[in-house]
């Protein structure tokens, strides 16, 4: 049986703004270290046989961080990044409005396409089925990447639910197919209160 598990990185101070990240390049702050740090304290050394994380550098401090405990290979990938933002990238929605107006999200912010992060995403899961079939294989992502992700692979699956900072979502490998066995957990964080949920 070939398990998924999707974590999204830990929190940045872009995200605690509010500002369009994308592709910018932003360093988990000190929570989201801590954050990245108490969900290792719960991964169980021989779980997880491999770890993927996205290239940008909170996606990637939060792999090595979930690796230095699992104590298995890291690979960086560029088709797990985020969705670029475009124009919107490092903005909050009021400089948004007052750069273009209310109604911003009617012009062209040259975001990615739907289309093309399926594809990309759809590429690596291809892949990685393939490589690492019947193993576990843990993933670093960002969270609309990998929730436009999990729409694609399983579309009748409710996970409406917006993906918390180093939330774990699994899917598990039926037939030709995917099931998630659990979706956006983050009990880990409940074992500091200093952490806002």
């Amino acid at each position: 049986m070939t398990t998924i598990g999707f974590v999204r990185h830990g929190v940045t101070q872009w995200n605690k703004e509010g500002r369009a990240q994308g592709n910018s390049d932003i360093p988990l702050d000190e929570e989201g270290l801590r954050q990245a740090q108490l969900l290792a304290e719960r991964l169980e050394i021989g779980e997880w046989d491999v770890v993927y994380s996205s290239d940008l550098l909170r996606a990637k401090q939060t792999a090595e961080i979930l690796n230095a405990k699992l104590e298995t290979q890291l690979n960086l990938d560029s088709r797990l990044r985020e969705r670029s933002g475009g124009l919107t990238e490092g903005t909050t929605e009021e400089e948004r409005v007052q750069r273009w107006g209310f109604n911003w999200r009617e012009l062209d912010m040259q975001f990615e396409s739907h289309e093309s992060m399926i594809s990309r995403g759809g590429s690596f899961m291809d892949e990685i089925s393939e490589k690492h079939m019947n193993q576990n294989v843990l993933v670093v992502s960002h969270g609309a990447f990998i929730k436009t992700l999990l729409k694609a692979l399983c579309p009748n699956s409710n996970m409406d639910e917006s993906l918390k900072n180093t939330s774990l979502t699994s899917l598990i490998k039926c037939g030709n197919g995917w099931d998630c066995d659990v979706y956006n957990w983050t009990e880990h964080l409940m074992k500091s209160k200093s952490l806002k949920m």
